[in-house]
């Protein structure tokens, strides 16, 4: 019988042409089928594994190779060290879309007050939820044009025990109507209808992914309504693809923003763009404001 080390390296040298992490997947999924931890391969790495269990795993390395995303095979995801449910429902939690929570919660004073907050395009809750861990004061809706991502969303709140969340349904902002945010938040579709990069992505639910034809209608929507929910002074933070930082930036300035600042993600691409709203001349601005 195969052992677990002859098993892993097999699984390695198969995923290397269609996997940039093909080791670290190998493992994940390994684990994941027999049931341990990662770091116990490698105590184990001399014991045979079981028949059926190697059935199991080349049939996950199968659907590895035709693009399917590990997250979706394991069913689930880390997001800001938060354990999330992932299905084919919702994108899959990417490491720099933590630095919309960073700027989010660099904006947020830590104690004191209980802003309202608005997730937009919330998916599995990624964004909102850690946001939640953090500011647990904080009143929190998260929207999303999906009833499937919404209730990914919800199922990870309760095995989190988060509570405080409130999850709506519609189309950006027609899900929170009459309402006014202190910061609104949004990783939406940014990626233009012919983007070669689509092809790796095929796995995950398109409306989650491409904005337009130029991938900056979303975003676009997002900038121009998000004055009218906004309190004076109420900051936007949006995620863009890398090479629209400039536009995005410019839009924020057609809308009133002032204080606009894009930030680069872990790989020192620009990632978020951030803004706060003037609001009309002389009123309260966000955080100075008692809780209602």
């Amino acid at each position: 019988m195969d052992t677990v080390a002859d098993t892993l390296r097999l699984a390695a040298r198969t995923l290397a042409a269609s996997s940039d992490s093909p080791q670290l997947d190998a493992e994940v999924l390994l684990s994941t089928v027999m049931g341990v931890v990662r770091s116990a391969l490698i105590v184990r790495a001399e014991e045979p594994v079981d028949v059926e269990l190697l059935r199991a795993y080349r049939r996950l390395i199968d659907r590895r190779m035709s693009g399917v995303p590990v997250a979706y095979l394991t069913g689930r995801r880390e997001f800001w060290s938060l354990p999330l449910k992932v299905t084919p429902a919702v994108l899959v939690p990417r490491p720099e879309t933590e630095l919309l929570v960073e700027q989010a919660l660099e904006i947020l004073p830590p104690g004191g007050q209980a802003p309202a907050i608005l997730d937009l395009g919330t998916g599995s809750g990624a964004i909102a939820l850690a946001l939640a861990v953090e500011r647990p004061r904080a009143r929190i809706v998260g929207v999303d044009i999906s009833a499937a991502a919404l209730k990914v969303a919800g199922e990870n709140a309760g095995s989190l025990g988060l509570t405080s969340v409130e999850w709506k349904l519609g189309t950006w902002f027609e899900a929170v109507p009459n309402r006014q945010f202190d910061l609104i938040v949004s990783n939406p579709p940014y990626v233009a209808t012919g983007d070669p990069a689509l092809a790796a992505l095929r796995a995950e639910p398109a409306a989650a992914l491409i904005g337009g034809p130029t991938g900056l209608e979303q975003l676009t929507s997002i900038v121009a309504a998000a004055p009218g929910y906004l309190v004076p002074g109420g900051w936007l933070l949006v995620e863009h693809g890398a090479d629209q930082a400039g536009r995005v930036a410019a839009l924020f300035g057609d809308h009133r923003f002032e204080d606009i600042h894009s930030h680069e993600d872990y790989s020192g691409r620009p990632r978020l763009t951030r803004g706060r709203h003037r609001g009309p001349p002389g009123g309260p601005s966000a955080f100075n404001r008692e809780p209602s």
